[in-house]
């Protein structure tokens, strides 16, 4: 199915709006402030809405104290995300007081959850703006109304479309993010993402490389993420993600391509297939497990099983040779037992996972789980995490070793000041580097040799 774009006539609004309020400000150049919580389809959010106000006249603050505008961009993955963002928009009252004209607002998942909006709206009428996942089109619109006295709530509960044609200031760096789609379909029993961020949708495969393309050549980035909630299930008109990764690969002065994240019940072996032989592919994937047990993989409705996920794991390092696996592990799920958790654990030894994002279960209000009998105490979960950190730990650190004596190209990313000042990058793997150098080697790709290890990183010497 054709997905569903955002009207041009709607873009052309947006940009009507940034004329107009570029004009209003003349030559105040005013800053502002956005501050993003959550995952890399957050930033990449912001990284549009910071586009969109330096058309419009803004300049970035360094904090928020100097700013005039700021924005908090939400997430609601996890509890302790919630609790944060009002925390923190609640300190911003005394820098209102201080300064009237301060415009605050509050935008991402959290506030497409009505009820949070609403919540945001009644606790703190300091806050100005808040609107959705699904009107970051219009949210030059929006401001203009909030410049004119009003005080603006903007959620609509859609599907979504596909905001193509807006600007974006991207973080400074030599790495970026490309959306290659929008959404979810899977329902993971435990997620609010398809709920927050609509049914999935994905961009036209020419739109994607075209993007690419001007952030490499145009604007200087030699390393491009391609995201996705799923990108294994990415469909650009009949394109296909492996035949997507193959498109990008030529890109003209690409260096690297990445990509997150991958649902384990759609990778195929035409995708692997694809990372073996595309030279600009890393050899790194993020593949969340969630669990080893497959009694809880099927009340989290992931749809695969454990055998299923480490024939994923065996096929991966037949065919691409040096891959790091990495992967999301949630803890204290509801009904879990003992042998659940020696389930997890045991998977986790016989992956060999380079690194493990670990989580205690946290309700969701909305989704199945949430809805569930049988919830674990709290202070269960936090000892089976602990159970479960010192596992990863182990099984982490216990494969540097291999790395010793190897030689590789890292991607110096910056300078590392605790202890003995040292450069640190990363190599394909995503395995960082730490090296002597000077802070001229940023931005650079330098050959190393790795001679030892650091805690779960690694040290080498620049042999180039």
């Amino acid at each position: 199915m054709e997905p569903k774009y955002v009207e041009k006539a709607v873009i052309e609004a947006s940009y009507e709006s940034i004329g107009r309020i570029r004009s209003r400000l003349g030559e105040a150049a005013p800053r502002y402030y956005i501050e993003t919580y959550g995952c890399q389809m957050n930033e990449h959010d912001s990284e549009t809405l910071a586009g969109m106000l330096e058309k419009m006249g803004f300049t970035r603050a360094e904090d928020k104290p100097n700013a005039d505008l700021i924005i908090f961009n939400t997430c609601c993955i996890r509890d302790n995300a919630e609790r944060r963002t009002f925390g923190n928009v609640g300190f911003i009252k005394e820098l209102k007081k201080e300064n009237p004209a301060l415009i605050l607002g509050v935008c991402g998942c959290m506030m497409q959850q009505s009820d949070a909006a609403k919540r945001m709206m009644a606790r703190f009428p300091f806050v100005d703006l808040v609107f959705g996942t699904n009107e970051l089109a219009v949210f030059p619109q929006l401001l203009e109304r909030v410049m004119e006295g009003e005080r603006v709530l903007e959620i609509r509960d859609t599907e979504g479309e596909i905001p193509e044609g807006l600007p974006i200031k991207r973080n400074e760096g030599f790495s970026t993010f490309v959306n290659i789609m929008y959404g979810c379909n899977n329902f993971c029993s435990y997620c609010i993402v398809p709920y927050v961020r609509g049914r999935e949708r994905s961009r036209r495969a020419e739109d994607i490389v075209e993007e690419v393309r001007r952030a490499v050549q145009e604007e200087g980035f030699t390393e491009v993420t391609l995201l996705g909630q799923n990108v294994n299930s990415y469909n650009g008109n009949g394109v296909s993600f492996p035949e997507l990764l193959r498109m990008v690969n030529k890109v003209e002065g690409l260096k690297r391509l990445r990509f997150m994240t991958s649902h384990p019940k759609d990778l195929s072996h035409e995708l692997v297939m694809a990372m073996a032989e595309c030279d600009k592919v890393c050899e790194h994937i993020h593949l969340p497990v969630q669990s080893g047990s497959n009694r809880i993989l099927k009340l989290m409705n992931r749809r695969y099983t454990r055998e299923h996920y480490l024939e994923l794991v065996r096929d991966l390092r037949e065919n691409v040779p040096g891959i790091e696996i990495t992967t999301d592990i949630i803890v204290g799920f509801p009904t879990e037992t003992d042998e659940d958790l020696e389930d997890t654990l045991s998977l986790v030894r016989e992956a060999g996972f380079s690194a493990a994002y670990s989580f205690a279960y946290s309700v969701r209000q909305g989704t199945v789980a949430a809805r569930m009998e049988g919830q674990i105490p709290e202070e269960v979960k936090k000892a089976r995490l602990a159970r479960l950190n010192s596992v990863i730990m182990e099984s982490a650190v216990g494969q540097n070793d291999k790395y010793l004596g190897t030689e590789g190209e890292i991607l110096i990313e910056g300078r590392d000041t605790r202890g003995e000042p040292m450069m640190f990058g990363k190599l394909p793997s995503l395995k960082m580097v730490y090296v002597k150098g000077g802070e001229e080697l940023i931005g650079q790709y330098r050959r190393v040799r790795i001679n030892g290890i650091r805690f779960n990183s690694l040290a080498g010497e620049i042999i180039d």
